[in-house]
């Protein structure tokens, strides 16, 4: 029997271990996947405190490392169900079931698609979803880069270093991430904004050759380019609990401003938590806040 199991090794996990381990609670972290979460995206992080320029996975690491220095134990098993046994949780995943007194849902999210037909038969064959992980594969030739938040930007940017061109798509007349990000680009000879326009096709013999877009007054053309990197936003990763705890209308935890889900003994932290903002800032502040709840809940059990 565990003090806390957390779900999710991403940065807020993470944190939520570092703080745990501090109060000498027993700590067990689940992740499917490896260390990191999100953060390993993204290749040049500018905006959190003390660390300008640190790449996503530099940061990882040092917060991974310090988790396993304080006695963290790690299990990378995908967590396929948790039940709520009142004074404990069972968590249940593909090798094993384990025992915790509490519980931190830090799964994080995964990818938004568009949606287009032969979008997955594409998959590493002209589109992608990281600029980080793929786009070598494309330097020196032209990309497309969709969405208007501040991934989208992050995207664009890392690749407007290696990349002859990149072609920024977006639906709307103005975008949602940081104006400083907007104005690096905008400023870049090589990327061109194309707004209040959408991709409607993929076109392709073996691979991706083009791209098919609309505009908001009907006009559709082709857009030649050789990759195609989709960043249009993420969906929780909440399916293996959906049963237990109150989502949202968008499938994220509804939680409280101290992480408490609707089922007491189970917390959740990071960008699967129902909130406004999601950023790499809010994720740490997460954890350790649901930590701090977790301990004056264990106090209340004992």
């Amino acid at each position: 029997m565990y003090d806390i199991i957390i779900i999710g090794a991403g940065a807020a996990g993470l944190t939520a271990a570092i703080y745990a381990r501090r109060a000498n609670k027993s700590v067990l972290v689940f992740d499917k996947m490896g260390y990191g979460g999100q953060i390993l995206n993204t290749d040049n992080i500018e905006n959190y405190p003390a660390t300008p320029h640190i790449s996503g996975f530099d940061l990882a690491t040092l917060m991974f490392n310090q988790a396993k220095e304080l006695g963290t134990e790690f299990k990378f098993e995908n967590v396929e169900k948790i039940d709520d046994k009142g004074e404990y949780k069972e968590v249940k995943t593909s090798k094993d079931v384990y025992q915790a007194k509490a519980i931190i849902l830090a799964c994080g999210s995964k990818n938004k698609k568009l949606g287009l037909d032969n979008e997955d038969k594409l998959i590493g064959k002209g589109v992608a979803y990281c600029a980080t992980c793929d786009g070598a594969f494309y330097r020196g030739k032209d990309v497309a880069v969709v969405g208007g938040g501040n991934s989208a930007l992050e995207e664009a940017k890392y690749l407007s270093s290696i990349v002859n061109k990149v072609y920024i798509i977006i639906r709307s007349d103005k975008f949602r991430g940081d104006a400083s990000s907007v104005e690096f680009l905008k400023n870049k000879n090589n990327v061109e904004i194309i707004m209040n326009t959408h991709i409607t096709k993929l076109n392709f013999e073996d691979k991706l050759k083009s791209i098919q877009l609309t505009n908001n007054d009907g006009k559709v053309y082709d857009l030649p380019v050789d990759g195609l990197f989709v960043a249009i936003g993420r969906i929780p990763e909440n399916s293996c609990y959906a049963h237990l705890v109150k989502l949202d209308e968008y499938g994220y935890v509804e939680a409280d401003e101290k992480c408490q889900t609707s089922v007491p003994g189970i917390f959740v932290a990071g960008d699967n938590r129902k909130k406004e903002v999601r950023q790499l800032v809010t994720a740490t502040s997460d954890g350790a806040i649901a930590v701090k709840e977790i301990i004056k809940y264990l106090e209340k059990l004992s």
